[in-house]
C-alpha cells in the first residue's frame, strides 16, 4: 500500500488552511509557496478538498480559502477520503475485487485486521492535532 501525492499535499494543505485563524482565508499561492506544491498540482488538491466539504472560499475579490468546519472534527480519513475512495492495504479485500480463492484464504482475516489498524489510526488523527503538532513540513 502506498499513501499517493494527493493524499500528502492534501494533509500538507488542510494544516496550511486550517492554521489561518484572522477569518480571511489562505490564499492558493501563500500553501504553494509554503508547502513546496505547484499551484498546478494545488489547483487539483484545493479541488478535491471543496468537493470533499472540507474549505471553503472567502467571500470576495481574490478570496481565499478556509476549512469548512472546526478543525478538531476533521480527521486525516476525511482528508484521505477527499482524494481516494477507500483504504486497501491489498486487492483482495476491496470490494470490488472477485478473488477465486475468497472462501478458502487463510491470509483474509490477517489483511482484514491490518486495514482496520491503518484506517483507525487515519481516523484518530484530527486536523487540530496535526496543527497543534506542527508537523505541517512533514510528509
Amino acid at each position: 500500500m502506498k499513501i499517493s501525492t494527493k493524499v500528502r499535499y492534501g494533509i500538507r494543505a488542510m494544516i496550511e488552511i486550517g492554521k489561518e485563524n484572522s477569518g480571511k482565508g489562505v490564499f492558493q499561492k501563500d500553501i504553494s509557496i509554503n508547502q513546496q506544491i505547484s499551484l498546478k498540482y494545488l489547483d487539483q488538491i484545493i479541488y478535491g478538498l471543496k468537493v470533499a466539504g472540507l474549505i471553503i472560499n472567502v467571500k470576495g475579490k481574490k478570496s481565499g480559502y478556509l476549512i469548512s468546519r472546526p478543525a478538531n472534527e476533521i480527521t486525516m480519513y476525511d482528508i484521505h477520503n477527499a482524494f481516494e475512495p477507500n483504504i486497501s492495504v491489498v486487492e483482495c479485500i476491496n470490494g470490488n475485487y472477485n478473488c477465486k480463492l475468497d472462501k478458502y484464504c487463510s491470509a483474509k482475516n490477517f489483511w482484514h485486521g491490518l486495514n482496520f489498524l491503518i484506517i483507525n489510526y487515519f481516523q484518530s488523527f484530527t486536523l487540530q492535532q496535526m496543527i497543534e503538532n506542527n508537523v505541517s513540513k512533514i510528509a
